[in-house]
């Protein structure tokens, strides 16, 4: 395993977006593709989710099913309040930028709307899709079950995927998120980590043999653990389920995305509803701390900060990771730091 220490470079949004639509342009991607991807991943790098960011482009050249078939997304079925629909084995982070759009335009119309895709690849952050539903007032609620990556409380083999679900909900101030996997360990992570070198916590991973593994490399052939044991495990094929419903059942992945767009008003007022959260929020933070505690942390607070301050400041990036994107990109020519 290679454990050297690399050199951190930090540059700015704007750098970061052009590294990684130069380093998808000769992947096959079409410009307005590559940008739609490049928003993605630098949104959740200035949210302070470095593997989220832009190792996830290399994790996305590196992946099997760029060099697959791809076909036009088709409609399987629909109503007026839902779709479900057939990714054509594109990247989730087109696909889901799609799927999003729709839920949008039919809970305006009609107050509610659940979106379900199949054979897709690579959703990228899910956090990243009900904010932008919360932004227009919608709540939301995006779930995967993506493919076995997580073995049971006892097993020795992978059974369900890291399925996380995020929600969003519109506030009088910046949304609330919560954004969570259902196993100890994110396979973006888990990826992140082999490529640096970095061992994994304790407790999150066994090898192909079912032991318990801080190895990267091991946990590959191996498995993820659900996180909280069987509660975690139980979420997670809570989120199988709801997959099924997307179409897991027809990919060989076994991987099904579903989102929900719900508008508050069917139930009170928008301003109401925001107004109403905005208090609660405000009580959990006032709630009496133990001594040494500074702040009552609430969910996506600490992203919408880090966001706002590396808009600033700039974005710290691995100089391996820098230099994997630059090469990508000079596959036909292109300069990448402008």
């Amino acid at each position: 395993m290679n454990t050297q220490v690399s050199e951190r470079v930090t540059v700015t949004a704007a750098q970061a977006h052009a590294l990684a639509v130069n380093a998808l342009l000769p992947q096959g991607y079409r410009p307005e593709e590559a940008q739609a991807v490049a928003d993605h991943v630098v949104d959740a790098a200035l949210c302070g989710y470095e593997y989220s960011g832009l190792p996830k482009i290399i994790n996305l050249i590196e992946h099997a099913k760029l060099r697959g078939l791809h076909r036009p997304q088709t409609t399987l079925h629909e109503t007026t309040v839902s779709a479900r629909l057939d990714g054509g084995n594109q990247n989730g982070m087109l696909a889901m930028h799609h799927v999003t759009e729709l839920a949008q335009a039919k809970a305006n119309v009609h107050g509610f709307a659940v979106i379900g895709i199949n054979n897709i690849w690579m959703s990228g952050r899910s956090a990243f899709y009900v904010e932008r539903l919360a932004q227009v007032g919608l709540i939301g609620l995006h779930t995967v079950a993506s493919r076995p990556q997580v073995a049971p409380p006892g097993a020795a083999r992978p059974a369900l995927g890291t399925n996380p679900i995020a929600m969003g909900f519109p506030t009088e101030a910046d949304p609330l998120l919560i954004d969570m996997g259902t196993s100890a360990l994110m396979f973006t992570d888990l990826m992140h980590r082999k490529r640096m070198g970095q061992p994994l916590p304790e407790g999150v991973a066994i090898d192909a043999q079912g032991r318990p593994t801080t190895d990267p490399a091991s946990a590959l052939l191996g498995a993820a653990l659900p996180y909280g044991g069987h509660k975690g495990f139980a979420l997670a094929l809570a989120m199988a389920g709801l997959g099924v419903a997307a179409g897991s059942a027809k990919d060989p992945d076994q991987a099904g995305y579903l989102l929900m767009a719900i508008r508050p008003d069917l139930l009170q007022p928008l301003a109401q509803y925001r107004r109403d959260l905005s208090e609660l929020i405000e009580r959990v933070r006032r709630t009496p701390r133990l001594p040494g505690i500074p702040a009552i942390r609430i969910p996506s607070e600490r992203a919408f900060a880090e966001r706002r301050r590396r808009l600033q400041e700039g974005i710290e990036l691995d100089r391996l990771v820098v230099d994997a994107l630059i090469q990508a990109a000079h596959q036909d020519g292109r300069s990448t730091l402008a």
